[in-house]
C-alpha cells in the first residue's frame, strides 16, 4: 500500500509565516485583509501567522485609517521602530557599519560611526566590528535579529568561507560571519560583495520588481553578480562573478592581486586609477587620496578615466552579450567625480553589444550600497530561516 505523506501543522504554520513576510518585503504595510487578498490564504491563517511573527518581533503594526471608514484597520509592516538588523561592509580601504530596521531603512547615520579604515589583520578585524556591532545592540527599546557580512573575492556559500581575497588577503581560509556569530551570539550571514550590490539594487534600488538584471562592481576589485529568472548565479560553490580577473591585456599585462597579468582589475579598478595617478604625479597616493583631491578640484582624472572608459565598455558589452539582462546596474565612485561618465560609457558600450541584447538593457548608476546589501542578506537570511528545520 502506497504511504500518504502529509505536511506537519508547524511546517504549514512557518510556510505561512514566510509568505506574509515575502508580501511585506513589497514595501508597504498592508492590512490582515490585504494579506488574505495577496496571499489566497483564510483570514484565521493570516491572523495566527501575523500573532506569530508579532511574538517573533519580525513584523510590527501601525494604525491607518482606511479612506471612507470611521475605525482605523491596524496595518502590518517589517519592524522598524523596535527591531533592526546590521550590515557589514569590508574592503581593502575601509569597513562599513549600518544598522538598519528589517525595511532596510539605516537609522540615522548620527547614531553611529560607520565608516573606518579596515584594520591591518584579521583578529583586530573581529575586534572592532564586534564593538561596533555591540553599540548598535546597545540602542534602548531596540532588538538586534542578525548580521549580514559583505566580503570581496570568492566566497564559498556553502562554507561561509573566504576563499581568496586579492585585495583583503588576511580574509582568506576565514569565517567572519561564523566568528562574529560566536563572539555576539546572533545569526549572521556571509555575502559576497557583488552579490550584496544585487540584494541592495533588488530590494531598494533600480531592480526592484525585476528577474533578470547583472550588476558591475568598480571598486578596488571589479566584480559581477547576475539575477537571471529570479536567482542569484552563484555557481557550483558560489565563486561564479569574477569578471575582474579576465586577461584584457594579452601579452605585457599588469600583475594582478590574483597572480595572473594583464587582469581586467588592473586597468579600471580604483587601485588602477591610483596607480596611474602616483606614476603620473611622482609620489604614492590610494585610491581614497585620489577621489578626494579628485572631487575638490585639485586633480584632473581626465586622462585615467578616457582609458576606464574604453576598458570597462567592453566588459559592459560583455555582460550585456552573455547574460541578455534587461538591466545593468554599474556601481563605482568614479560617477561622483565625472557626472558625465555615464553617459560616455553608454555610448562606447553601444559600439561593442550586439545590439538587440542592448536595445533590451537598460544601464543605470547603482543607487545601493554594500552595506546596504549586507543588511538586505541579513533580512533575507531571517525570512528563509523562518521556515527552516521544522
Amino acid at each position: 500500500m502506497k504511504a500518504i505523506t502529509t505536511l506537519r501543522p508547524r511546517l504549514v504554520g512557518k510556510l505561512n509565516e514566510r509568505q506574509v513576510l515575502r508580501l511585506l518585503q513589497g514595501g508597504e504595510p498592508l492590512s490582515r485583509a490585504d494579506l488574505v487578498r495577496e496571499s489566497g490564504l483564510s483570514a484565521p491563517t493570516v491572523s495566527k501567522a501575523v500573532a506569530s511573527l508579532l511574538a517573533a518581533r519580525l513584523v510590527e503594526e501601525e494604525d491607518a485609517a482606511e479612506p471612507g471608514r470611521g475605525r482605523p484597520a491596524a496595518k502590518v509592516r517589517l519592524a522598524s521602530r523596535a527591531a533592526q538588523v546590521v550590515g557589514i561592509s569590508v574592503d581593502a580601504g575601509h569597513c562599513e557599519v549600518v544598522a538598519a530596521g528589517l525595511d532596510g531603512v539605516p537609522r540615522p547615520a548620527d547614531s553611529f560611526d560607520a565608516a573606518f579604515a579596515t584594520p591591518p589583520t584579521y583578529d583586530e578585524l573581529l575586534d572592532v566590528l564586534e564593538a561596533k556591532v555591540r553599540r548598535q545592540m546597545a540602542r534602548p527599546g531596540v532588538a538586534t535579529l542578525g548580521l549580514g557580512l559583505s566580503l570581496p573575492g570568492l566566497v564559498d556559500d556553502r562554507r561561509g568561507l573566504g576563499v581568496l581575497s586579492p585585495n583583503v588577503p588576511m580574509t582568506d581560509g576565514r569565517t567572519p560571519a561564523a566568528d562574529l556569530a560566536g563572539r555576539l551570539g546572533l545569526p549572521c550571514v556571509l555575502i559576497q560583495e557583488s552579490h550584496a550590490l544585487c540584494l541592495a539594487e533588488r530590494h531598494y534600488g533600480h531592480a526592484k520588481g525585476r528577474d533578470d538584471f547583472a550588476v558591475l562592481d568598480v571598486g578596488t576589485g571589479v566584480g559581477l553578480g547576475v539575477v537571471s529568472g529570479g536567482r542569484l548565479l552563484n555557481g557550483h560553490s558560489g565563486l561564479a562573478g569574477e569578471i575582474g580577473h579576465l586577461t584584457a591585456v594579452a601579452v605585457g599585462g599588469l600583475p594582478c592581486g590574483c597572480g595572473n597579468h594583464g587582469c581586467l582589475e588592473t586597468l579600471v579598478s580604483d587601485r588602477a586609477i591610483a596607480a596611474r595617478v602616483s606614476a603620473r604625479l611622482g609620489r604614492p597616493l590610494v585610491p581614497d587620496d585620489v577621489f578626494r583631491l579628485a572631487r575638490s578640484g585639485l586633480l584632473s582624472l581626465a586622462d585615467e578615466l578616457h582609458e576606464v572608459t574604453t576598458y570597462l565598455a567592453v566588459a559592459v558589452a560583455a555582460v550585456v552579450n552573455l547574460f541578455n539582462p534587461a538591466a545593468l546596474i554599474v556601481h563605482s565612485r568614479l560617477f561622483e567625480i565625472d557626472p558625465g561618465l555615464h553617459a560616455r560609457l553608454v555610448a562606447a558600450a553601444a559600439g561593442r553589444a550586439l545590439r538587440p541584447s542592448f536595445a533590451d538593457c537598460t544601464i543605470y548608476p547603482a543607487h545601493g550600497s554594500k552595506a546596504r546589501g549586507a543588511v538586505a542578506a541579513a533580512v533575507q537570511h531571517l525570512t528563509n530561516a523562518v521556515a527552516d528545520g521544522v
